[in-house]
C-alpha cells in the first residue's frame, strides 16, 4: 500500500454565510436556498466535503425554522446530490432559548448538526436534557459536531463523556480560534491551547478561524491530524489581506496547499465513514 494510501485525509467544509453577515458584507454571500445551493456546486468543485448552512428569511435575518432549512437543503441536494455533507446549524444568534434550538432538529432530522455547548449547556442544570437530545440524534443517526470555543469547554466535555452524559464513544468537536468579535484575527498559535498534552484528545476535530490568516490556521490544523472549515461565516479575506471574490476562492486555497504539502482531501463519503453516517436519506 502507497503512502499516500495511509495518509491523514482532510475534510474541508465551507460556512458561507452564517447567522450575521449579509450581501451588504460581501456581494457573493448566500443568503436564499438558490445561492446556497449554487455556492454549494461551486465548493464541492473547489475540494469541499461539506456544507454548513444558516438560513434566513425574508429580510435576511438568521433564522432556525424546519421549513426554510428543508428548502435549503433541496436546493442543495439538487445540485450537488450527496457528494456534500450537509450539516445545519442551532446556533443562536441571540435570538433563540435551548428548546428552539433543539426543537428544530427534531423536527428536521438532518444530516448532521452544530451544537454550541456553551449554548445548549449553559450550567450544569442542561446537561441532563442534552444528554436526552444527543440520545435522540444518534438514534436518528443525526451526526452531531460540539463547537468548542475555549479549552475550558473541551475539559467540560470530557467530563460529560466521562460521566456518561455523552452517548457516543467519541464525538466530533469544532475548534474556533477566536470569538466573533470586532476585527477578530486568528492566529496558528491559537489551536496549541486545544491540543496540549494535557488536554482531552478528540478522535476527530475541525478547526475555524477569522481573518486573514484562516488558511494558515486550518492547514496548520489539518498538518496535525485535523480538518478545515473556511467561508464567509468568520473571513471574508484572502491571505494577502484582499476580499475573495467568493467562498469557492477560500476553499480552493486551503486545498492547493494541503494538496501541496502531501496531505489529500477527504471526500464527502470518506467524512461520513468517520463521523459513522451512511448516505444521507432523502430530504437530508
Amino acid at each position: 500500500m502507497s503512502a499516500s494510501a495511509n495518509a491523514h485525509r482532510a475534510a474541508i467544509a465551507v460556512a458561507p454565510n452564517g447567522g450575521r453577515r449579509t450581501r451588504a458584507d460581501h456581494p457573493a454571500l448566500p443568503q436564499t436556498s438558490a445561492q446556497l445551493a449554487e455556492t454549494a456546486a461551486a465548493c464541492l468543485e473547489a475540494g469541499a466535503a461539506m456544507i454548513h448552512c444558516h438560513v434566513r428569511d425574508e429580510e435576511g435575518r438568521h433564522i432556525l425554522d424546519a421549513d426554510a432549512y428543508r428548502d435549503a437543503i433541496a436546493a442543495i441536494r439538487k445540485a450537488v446530490g450527496d457528494r456534500l455533507v450537509i450539516q445545519i446549524t442551532t446556533e443562536a444568534v441571540g435570538r433563540y432559548g435551548v428548546r428552539e434550538q433543539m426543537d428544530v432538529v427534531r423536527q428536521l432530522r438532518p444530516e448532521a448538526v452544530s451544537l454550541a455547548l456553551r449554548e445548549l449547556v449553559p450550567d450544569a442544570s442542561h446537561e441532563e436534557e442534552f444528554s436526552k437530545f444527543l440520545s435522540f440524534m444518534r438514534a436518528e443517526n443525526i451526526a452531531p459536531q460540539i463547537i468548542l470555543y475555549h479549552p475550558e469547554e473541551a475539559l467540560q466535555l470530557k467530563r460529560m463523556m466521562a460521566h456518561g452524559l455523552i452517548p457516543f464513544p467519541d464525538i466530533p468537536v469544532l475548534y474556533v480560534l477566536g470569538r466573533y468579535t470586532e476585527g477578530q484575527r486568528s492566529d496558528p498559535a491559537d489551536l496549541l491551547p486545544f491540543l496540549d498534552g494535557t488536554m482531552p484528545d478528540f478522535a476527530h476535530f475541525m478547526l475555524c478561524a477569522f481573518g486573514p490568516r484562516e488558511a494558515a490556521c486550518v492547514t496548520a490544523g489539518c498538518l496535525l491530524g485535523g480538518h478545515a472549515r473556511v467561508g464567509f461565516e468568520n473571513n471574508l479575506q484572502r491571505p494577502d489581506g484582499k476580499f475573495a471574490p467568493d467562498n469557492a476562492a477560500l476553499v480552493s486555497g486551503v486545498a492547493a496547499s494541503l494538496t501541496a504539502l502531501g496531505t489529500p482531501l477527504a471526500t464527502a463519503d470518506g467524512l461520513r465513514e468517520s463521523w459513522g453516517l451512511g448516505a444521507p436519506a432523502i430530504g437530508r
